[in-house]
């Protein structure tokens, strides 16, 4: 079977896109005339623009549903914190001014102590937002 007859075309690249034409090319043990051919071609195929849009779109639902998480587990962070507030203030009378100063004294172990708890928590798991059903709507 003849192969049909192949025009000549010269084109100026920016060396940086020769560099990574010669590299590819000579990865895939092909000519460098292959892949500017199939690269063109693969440019001016219709349905070009139907493949970037397939990948943009499921790049925009990957990253929604990463958003859709995050607000989600902003929320919970919300929820707990202003639960914590509520039943700290509710069951934490304010102290008298003499027990004021040993208090403070002692917050800064409590923090600490705190603290680790917390690096002990995250380090471990599982995280609050795993144990929070995500079966339950507001």
């Amino acid at each position: 079977m003849k192969q049909p007859k192949k025009h000549r075309l010269s084109v100026y690249l920016d060396p940086d896109i020769m560099t990574s034409l010669v590299d590819y090319a000579a990865r895939r043990d092909h000519s460098r005339s292959l892949v500017a051919e199939a690269a063109i071609a693969s440019f001016l195929s219709p349905d070009a623009a139907e493949r970037q849009e397939a990948a943009t779109t499921k790049r925009l639902d990957q990253i929604d549903r990463r958003m859709i998480r995050l607000e989600r587990d902003v929320s919970i962070s919300l929820e707990t914190l202003a639960l914590f507030v509520r039943f700290w203030l509710t069951t934490n009378p304010p102290l008298p001014e003499p027990a004021r100063a040993a208090a403070k004294a002692q917050a800064g172990e409590r923090y600490d102590a705190f603290i680790a708890a917390l690096g002990r928590r995250l380090a471990k798991g599982p995280a609050l937002r795993q144990e929070v059903s995500e079966d339950i709507e507001a």
